[in-house]
């Protein structure tokens, strides 16, 4: 019973996260139930299965809140539902010995990247208004999608940086129609799943938990993606999943590191993770004070304006 309250926190926040960052419901719901000891196939199975349910409910909540662009959800998300059948059918033929430390190694780079990501760069909001073309966005879905199948999450983390740094769509409706799109990368992920699988090696229950603890966390996070800062979340979600998978891979069969060596990696990770953490704190606190600033010189020069016009009219 213990374990099923986690699995629903574990879903409420991942999915929390994941609203309000497009990213990292998977890998985040992954990690744990690979760091619990789950067969790498069943634990991506599992997070889909429950992501059909989150992705739907999330994408409804964005769209209610306008931060959907269906355009873009039609160019990625179809794409997007070939690679994720691919990638479960691969990742099932897989033996539990190799796919486990291969998908630590996948979630690993990924939450590297979501962490330097949102540490170094934040959110970029440049060329705003200019089409995202098909060309760009098909290929894009492919490969998140293979990733997120094989790594057991990645479509955000592939996805929603990529779009954001073409700066051509604001970020909430990057991360809405992320979100919306995600529901056929998991309906086609769950059924490669069930090809390779059968069900037998899925836990039904945990799907269950995940999934209401996703789908109450769903319309909160689409209330707050308008709100929390994006840069410290990224870098707090970042330094989790590395941490936690380099865990998974010191003790695995590929590296089987001695307690010591295990004890300095950890303590590398968690330094470098606060002084991330710390950064990213900063620096968000630096672009608030110069966008005070920034509006009171705009009040300033307009109320300026105004009186030369009432001078000149005089």
């Amino acid at each position: 019973m213990r374990a099923l309250i986690l699995l629903g926190l574990v879903g409420f926040a991942a999915q929390l996260v994941d609203g309000s960052l497009g990213m990292a419901y998977g890998v985040t719901s992954t990690t744990l139930l690979l760091a619990i000891g789950t067969n790498a196939a069943a634990a991506s199975a599992t997070v889909h299965l429950a992501e059909i349910g989150t992705t739907l409910v999330s994408g409804l909540s964005h769209w209610r809140f306008g931060n959907v662009d269906w355009k873009v959800v039609a160019k990625i998300g179809v794409p997007g539902a070939v690679g994720a059948f691919a990638g479960a059918t691969f990742l099932s033929s897989l033996s539990t010995e190799v796919a486990a430390p291969v998908m630590s190694i996948i979630l690993l780079v990924l939450g590297a990247y979501i962490l330097v990501r949102f540490t170094a760069l934040g959110l970029p909001r440049g060329n705003l208004g200019k089409p995202l073309r098909k060309r760009f966005l098909a290929p894009l879905g492919l490969l998140a999608g293979f990733v997120d199948s094989t790594g057991g999450g990645g479509w955000g983390p592939v996805g929603t940086p990529a779009i954001l740094a073409s700066g051509r769509l604001a970020p909430r409706k990057v991360i809405g129609s992320i979100d919306a799109s995600e529901f056929l990368v998991a309906i086609a992920a769950s059924i490669g799943f069930f090809v390779g699988l059968g069900s037998e090696n899925i836990n039904f229950s945990w799907v269950v938990v995940l999934l209401i603890g996703g789908v109450i966390a769903a319309p909160i996070a689409a209330w707050l993606v308008r709100h929390i800062p994006p840069r410290i979340l990224g870098s707090s979600v970042g330094g989790i999943i590395v941490l936690t998978n380099a865990r998974t891979l010191l003790r695995s069969d590929w590296i089987d590191a001695s307690s010591s060596v295990q004890t300095v990696a950890y303590v590398i990770i968690a330094a470098i993770w606060a002084a991330a953490i710390a950064y990213s704190v900063r620096e968000y606190r630096r672009d608030k004070a110069n966008e005070s600033v920034e509006g009171v010189e705009s009040e300033l020069r307009r109320k300026t304006g105004d009186t030369e016009e009432e001078t000149a009219s005089a």
